[in-house]
């Protein structure tokens, strides 16, 4: 990859990372697409991380987190934020925008797009 590290995914509660290696050329083509910086809040999520082991208890299926196909981007403003938007759907990526994130996954449904 030419702009992270794979230990920039790692699981925050468990330091596991099982990430995807396509959706981690699909992530590092976006962010030479968008050409500024990109910081990830979320990467890869164990599932026996909090957020997951939540939605298993609630019947849900463990999300793209979990299957190592997503990861939630830091913005600092609108520009930042159509960009990475604009850039990931045209790649064919699910987009879920946040006020001071950006998530993007490579789910094998058809692309979504959705506000947190």
């Amino acid at each position: 990859m030419e702009y992270f590290e794979r230990s920039d995914f790692d699981c925050q509660e468990t330091g596991n990372n099982e990430m995807c290696d396509y959706f981690l050329k699909k992530l590092d083509a976006l962010r030479g697409d968008c050409g500024f910086p990109f910081i990830v809040m979320s990467g890869y999520r164990d599932p026996s991380h909090s957020i997951e082991a939540a939605k298993v208890a609630a019947g849900k299926k463990l999300g793209t987190h979990a299957q190592g196909i997503a990861a939630d981007i830091k913005v600092s403003g609108g520009a930042q934020r159509l960009a990475i938007v604009k850039h990931a759907s045209a790649m064919g990526m699910s987009v879920g925008v946040a006020k001071t994130f950006v998530h993007v996954d490579t789910r094998k449904t058809e692309p979504m797009c959705w506000c947190y």
